[in-house]
This record gives structure tokens, sequence and C-alpha cells, in this order.
């Protein structure tokens, strides 16, 4: 069974990872926690549902539009809910973020209806096939894939162009590099950018592959996402990569050991411990402030 769970829980924490990267680019950047991140993860997958019911269009295709309307809400978010609060106290910032969540999961609600909702059977086809004691099946190999893609392209992003050499200054130094001609806001804007286009992949992967789209869905998925981003390293984007893995990982294995009754407690008892003995993450890193 140990490679059976092993592979559930890879392809469990790849899309806790996609949603952690976000939390972790945002705060890297601005040094705020995003708490409406769990609900554009939520809006990401309702638009690709509504894309496959209404036009039956190709799932892939409605993923890459889902990402696309999400990555324009998350700059809109940005720009009416914390740009204008960027100055002001941390609580601040907070509050607008409570309450961005608690705007987009009711206006969800009013729409989509407080039932649960399912992608069409033929919208992915599932193929199973074994590899030694392990099941794999083709939606499995999909997270994985498409996953792997968009880290992949993410850290292209972050280490080999020159919007992610701003985004890595102005995470070092934000006001070092205003000063040195760094076009702040469109740093942030881009950030958000990625972060809620990869949050809409994530949203999507997760209701094909259990098959439930509901409004409430960013809530437990977005703090266990935090917590991946904290066990990581706050800030370290290859930090929230392993964070998330290591956390579907943990987290299908309480389950197969007979805890399934503490699941969602899992992550945040690991967090605990993890704060206790390690604060920075598994990547994270002391910073020492200079007075």
């Amino acid at each position: 069974m140990f490679w059976q769970q092993l592979v559930n829980g890879l392809a469990l924490g790849s899309t806790y990872a996609l949603i952690a990267l976000g939390y972790t680019m945002v705060y890297g950047i601005i040094q705020l926690i995003n708490f409406a991140h769990g609900e554009v993860y939520m809006m990401g997958a309702f638009v690709a549902l509504f894309l496959v019911l209404a036009f039956k269009m190709n799932v892939f295709l409605a993923m890459i539009l889902a990402m696309a309307f999400c990555a324009v809400l998350g700059v809109f978010i940005e720009f009416i809910a914390y740009r204008p609060l960027r100055k002001s106290s941390r609580l601040s910032a907070f509050i607008s973020a409570i309450g961005v969540s608690t705007f987009l999961s009711t206006l969800a609600l009013l729409i989509f209806g407080a039932d649960a909702k399912g992608f069409p059977d033929n919208s992915f086809p599932i193929v199973r096939f074994t590899i030694g004691s392990a099941e794999f099946s083709s939606l499995q190999l999909l997270i994985f894939g498409v996953s792997a893609l968009l880290m992949l392209t993410l850290e292209f992003i972050i280490q080999r162009t020159k919007i992610g050499k701003a985004m890595r200054a102005t995470s070092q130094d934000y006001n070092t590099a205003a000063l040195m001609g760094v076009n702040i806001n469109l740093v942030i804007a881009f950030t958000f950018v990625l972060g809620s286009s990869l949050a809409a992949a994530g949203g999507v992967l997760v209701g094909i592959y259990f098959n439930a789209v509901s409004f409430n869905m960013g809530l437990m998925a977005g703090l266990k996402a935090f917590a991946a981003a904290v066990l990581g390293g706050i800030g370290s984007i290859r930090g929230a990569m392993l964070g998330g893995l290591f956390l579907g990982v943990v987290e299908v294995f309480g389950v197969a050991l007979g805890y399934s009754s503490y699941r969602d407690a899992i992550a945040f008892a690991i967090l605990i411990i993890f704060l206790l003995f390690k604060p920075t993450g598994l990547l994270g890193e002391k910073i020492q402030k200079k007075v």
C-alpha cells in the first residue's frame, strides 16, 4: 500500500503546491497574506465547469480560459482591495482580504447554488494501469503533468526573465527596487496574475479529480495551501512546491492509517510542530534586519 498511497499523496500535494505558490509569491513581494486566494481557486473551477457544461468545451481549453479569467480577477482584487491599503496597517489589509473572500464565496453561492456540481463523465477519459504495486489513473497523470509544467514555467519566469528579476529585486528590497526604476505596481500586478492563474489550474484539476465543485471548496484548500507555504518557508517558491507535496503525502498516509476523521487537522498539526521547532520552514531562511 505504500507506493499506492504515495502516488495518491503526490497527486493531492501537487494541487496544494499550485495554490501555495500564490500565497508565497504575494507574501514575498508585499508581505501580505492574500486570504482571498482560496476563493480565486474556487472561481477557476467554476469558470471551467461552466464552459464545459454550457459550450461543450474541451477541458484543457476551459482550464486555459479559467486561468486567464482568474488572472484578471487577481489583478482586479489587488487594485480594488489591496493597493489602496498598501501603506496602511497589516490589520486593514487582512480585514480587506477576509472581505474579498466572503464576497467571492457568497457570489458563487448566489450564482451556482449550494449543491456541489460535477464535470461530465466524458470530459476527460479515465484509464487505469498498474506499475508494480501501485495503480495509476490518467487523471493522476494529468495532475502530475500539468502541475509539473506550470511549476517549471513559473521557475523559468522567476529566474530567467526580466520581470522575474524585477520580482526578485522587489522581494529583496521594495524601496531600493523602486528607486532603481522598477515599476512596483506592475510587478505586484504580475505577481497576482501568476498566483491567481496557478490557483485556477489547481481548482480545475481538483474539480475533475474529485468530480465536485462547490462554493466553499476554496476555504479548506486555501488554509491547507497556506499551511503548505509556511511549511516550505513562506516567501520561497521552491519551498511552496515542496511544502505542498509534503503536506499532501502526509495527509493521505494519515487517512490510510485510519485517521480519516482528522484529515483536515493533520495539516495544521504539522504546521504547529514546524512553527515550534523550525519556524523558517523547510527551505526558508532567517533574515537579519539591519538597524
